[in-house]
């Protein structure tokens, strides 16, 4: 495997920040965009499989938009040609590995999902203890770009061993008897937990503080504060959390 400076410069970022101090879901999100980086990708989105419920959740993602993650989460995830197939790989896969293109774009989950965030070439890569399935990442590129290549998806294997091995290390490292989500809810100011409502809900930074007659600054320090009281790292996880 060859290469450019670029690259292996970017490939360096990636496991030093595999190899730092960062929650599980921030992994999930820091890599994936160096990994968008990495691989020219436009999309990206990580899941953790609960096993017990056979469902994705803990989601994090990148340039796709909230409202079609939450349709994803409730509906179309089970509705999913190609995810549980490419879940069966111990190995960076492409989406067209596992359903054709042709096959694939003639399907609700790609017109109804996919399309609406100009996903078109997909690969994704599954972080496995044993048999538990513990995160994945799944990078899309639009239809303007070419298809992942074999050395991109070697590239892919290259990282997985790091990237396993920093998931397990946030669970090793998660304090026993964590104090379940709604009770982190209650740590929220009157003010946060407002703020964040409105986020959960889908208003942006400027509708928020308009609403609330507060700086948009404000705005995105009462979410900053949310998201690390919470321990989630994007809205849609946020919107969930103040779900339950």
């Amino acid at each position: 495997m060859q290469l450019s400076d670029r690259q292996a410069q970017v490939l360096a970022r990636v496991m030093t920040t595999l190899a730092e101090p960062h929650s599980e879901a921030e992994i999930r999100g820091r890599v994936g965009a160096l990994m968008l980086d990495l691989l020219d990708a436009q999309h990206y989105a990580s899941y953790v499989w609960d096993d017990a419920r056979r469902r994705f959740d803990a989601g994090v993602h990148l340039n796709m938009e909230p409202a079609n993650l939450r349709l994803y989460e409730r509906y179309y995830q089970y509705h999913d040609p190609i995810t549980l197939k490419l879940q069966q790989h111990r190995c960076a896969v492409r989406v067209s590995d596992v359903l054709a293109q042709p096959a694939l774009m003639r399907t609700e989950f790609f017109n109804d999902f996919l399309a609406r965030d100009g996903l078109y070439w997909g690969v994704n890569l599954y972080a496995w203890s044993g048999e538990r399935n513990i995160g994945d990442m799944r990078i899309w590129r639009d239809r303007r770009h070419e298809n992942f290549r074999d050395d991109e998806l070697a590239l892919l294997d290259l990282v997985r061993p790091a990237f396993t091995a920093a998931l397990l290390r946030c669970r090793a490292e998660a304090p026993e008897g964590a104090a379940p989500q709604l009770e982190r809810a209650a740590c929220l100011s009157a003010r946060e937990r407002e703020v964040a409502e409105l986020a959960a809900c889908g208003l942006h930074d400027k509708e928020i503080a308009k609403r609330l007659a507060i700086s948009v600054t404000t705005v995105r320090t009462h979410i900053e504060h949310a998201f690390r009281k919470l321990g989630v790292y994007n809205r849609v996880m946020l919107s969930r959390s103040l779900d339950r």
